[in-house]
């Protein structure tokens, strides 16, 4: 009897250690169109249009669409060398602030119709979305809000009449988009029909962008907003490409109103750059930095454009602090980008590939401090090395300060750490430490802040041991970390071969 007895609690316990819940969710949550987004990563934005041609980085808006007639474009040559730089999308900036459309829009002649190209029957937005679909690329659009060629700007015939059904024809003719993007620049100079003038208005609710956002909810379900005003993804607060060493996916935006709903509020630069950890919202950044000096091409630039080095310096200071990284594009007057970018976007992707490729941490042996009820199969710490974004090592509610030790059996040699949660439950881990067993010791190699959806930290030297040890420092709440990974950084192609064969000048 005494043994039924042992046996039969010895059953309830482990009935009750898988009966674990799940943690409770932690603070603000990403919706599915910003996990989408944050599995991204990196994406392209794409300038082309009149200023290509007129050399400027801002049209004015009485450039005439004779201008626009390149003669070799081609969606699939930039689609293709952002793909190969290991981007996964890219987002098309369909009208910027000179009001050019690039597609034959119904609201306004001020488009790609009334061009020499393809005899006015071209579409340049139908060609990306072509080529996004033939390379696996996902698609986003950039409508810029403010117009210097409408004559209704500043009216509220502008938004109703032509921004707004601008935003319908993108979101209902283009297919499926993950990101709707709008620029902060509103007001101004500009020819406005003719009147030539400057024309100011209120942004914050000129634009009535509550009802302007439901149209992108309604029409494009899965797409994030980005803009000055959010509300999914904010603005890193500069042009650099680089998000705070510190950086929180969660943010409450400034409003002229404090009471109203964030939609009227924006993101002031220098909060931008690291969030708010105790932030009302769930509104990571994104990195926004151009391949050139401008975001528009200018053939004086042709030797100016980012080495692979420094895009991957970028990647580990965007994507690798839990951002994106948004890089800019800029195709030239033929309507394909030069040559010089496409080798460093190559390279740069090239490199990517070559880190991430083999994760050294696979086939270690993981010893927890603690897993949540007991349950190694639902929080065990071997969840950290599967390819799930969302299985996880997670702890008793009690335990905020767990360690993690992994046996890699034999010495590695790696520079890159790479950590995750699963931000499903929110971001919840405020600081780890990373030690290495060596000379018969414990020493620490590297420490972190904000994990989030992802975290890379990239040594200033590699390391080689056999032993590895996580520890978690400080958490409000316990744990949920959903990856851990060891990488060694590949090398870099010759720097000779990726120089201008003209001028004989190296990247900058």
């Amino acid at each position: 009897m005494k043994r039924l007895s042992l046996l039969f609690t010895l059953s309830v316990l482990t009935l009750c250690a898988f009966a674990q819940p799940a943690p409770k969710p932690y603070g603000p949550l990403p919706t599915q169109g910003q996990l989408n987004w944050q599995e991204t990563g990196m994406y392209c934005i794409i300038h082309w249009g009149v200023d290509t041609y007129t050399d400027k980085e801002w049209g004015y808006g009485d450039e005439g669409p004779k201008l626009i007639n390149p003669s070799n474009f081609s969606a699939m040559q930039i689609v293709g060398a952002a793909k190969a730089g290991g981007f996964k999308g890219v987002v098309v900036v369909a009208k910027h602030h000179d009001g050019f459309c690039l597609w034959p829009t119904k609201t306004t002649k001020h488009n790609i119709s009334n061009s020499p190209y393809k005899n006015g029957k071209g579409d340049i937005l139908r060609e990306y979305r072509e080529a996004c679909d033939k390379l696996g690329m996902k698609m986003g659009v950039y409508c810029s809000p403010w117009d210097r060629n409408s004559p209704l700007y500043s009216k509220p015939e502008y938004v109703t009449q032509v921004y707004r059904e601008q935003l319908k024809e993108l979101y209902s003719n283009y297919g499926p988009l993950f990101i709707s993007w709008h620029d902060g620049a509103n007001g101004g100079d500009g020819f406005y029909g003719g009147a030539r003038e400057e024309r100011k208005i209120d942004r914050s609710v000129y634009y009535g962008w509550d009802e302007t956002w439901g149209i992108t909810r309604k029409m494009q379900p899965n797409a994030v907003i980005f803009g000055d005003v959010g509300p999914d993804v904010r603005w890193v607060g500069n042009e650099r490409g680089q998000a705070g060493e510190t950086s929180w996916a969660t943010y409450t935006p400034h409003a002229p109103d404090e009471g109203k709903k964030p939609g009227n509020g924006y993101v002031k630069d220098y909060e931008g750059t690291d969030g708010h950890r105790d932030g009302q919202y769930w509104m990571p950044a994104e990195c926004d930095v151009s391949l050139r000096p401008g975001w528009f091409y200018h053939k004086r630039q042709d030797d100016s454009v980012k080495t692979p080095q420094a895009l991957l310096n970028l990647y580990y200071q965007s994507v690798g602090r839990g951002a994106a990284l948004d890089l800019g594009l800029s195709p030239d007057r033929t309507g394909q980008l030069f040559e010089n970018d496409v080798k460093s976007l190559k390279a740069f992707g090239d490199i990517l590939k070559q880190t991430f490729a083999v994760n050294l941490a696979m086939g270690a042996t993981l010893t927890a401090s603690n897993t949540r009820g007991n349950n190694k199969v639902k929080f065990g710490a071997t969840n950290l090395l599967d390819n799930d974004r969302y299985s996880y090592w997670a702890t008793d509610d009690k335990v905020k300060t767990p360690q993690l030790v992994l046996n890699l059996h034999q010495p590695k040699t790696f520079d890159v750490i790479r950590l995750r949660e699963n931000i499903k439950l929110g971001q919840r881990i405020e600081e780890i430490a990373v030690d290495a067993w060596q000379d018969g010791k414990w020493q620490q190699i590297a420490k972190a802040t904000s994990i989030g959806g992802n975290r890379l930290i990239k040594l200033a030297q590699a390391v080689k041991t056999n032993k590895v040890r996580l520890r978690i420092t400080r958490s409000p709440v316990c744990i949920a970390l959903s990856d851990f990974g060891l990488y060694k950084e590949g090398k870099l192609n010759d720097v000779a071969s990726l120089m201008d064969n003209q001028s004989g000048k190296a990247f900058k």
